[in-house]
């Protein structure tokens, strides 16, 4: 199934432009100074130990984001991190990637484009 296609255009739209906008984005409960799940945290907690800028946006204030991200990513599961545009994963890929130096590299040539 195409990603968005049962999503109101507004809201992606709106998520589009978040994305494209910002290198780095993480959908998530809570926001990066008040994360309110355990999974939501450790990305922060990642995020800032690699010192990479990123925004959040908070999943719970909103009903239709929440579920709209779902069938946006097509991953059932917050947070979820977009990084230059691209969907990268949930918390588990997350640590994986920062683990294996992998999310380093990343960021390090994002930052050099």
């Amino acid at each position: 199934m195409f990603a968005g296609q049962g999503m109101a255009p507004q809201l992606k739209g709106a998520i589009d432009n978040l994305i494209q906008s910002n290198k780095i984005v993480v959908f998530m409960k809570g926001t990066k100074q008040f994360p309110q799940c355990g999974f939501s945290n450790t990305v922060v907690q990642i995020l800032r130990n690699v010192d990479a800028p990123f925004e959040t946006v908070n999943i719970l204030e909103n009903e239709a984001l929440r579920t709209g991200m779902k069938e946006y990513s097509q991953w059932p599961t917050f947070p979820q991190v977009y990084i230059d545009g691209e969907f990268f994963g949930g918390c588990d890929i997350m640590i994986e990637a920062y683990q294996s130096g992998e999310l380093t590299e990343l960021l390090e040539r994002i930052k050099n484009e």
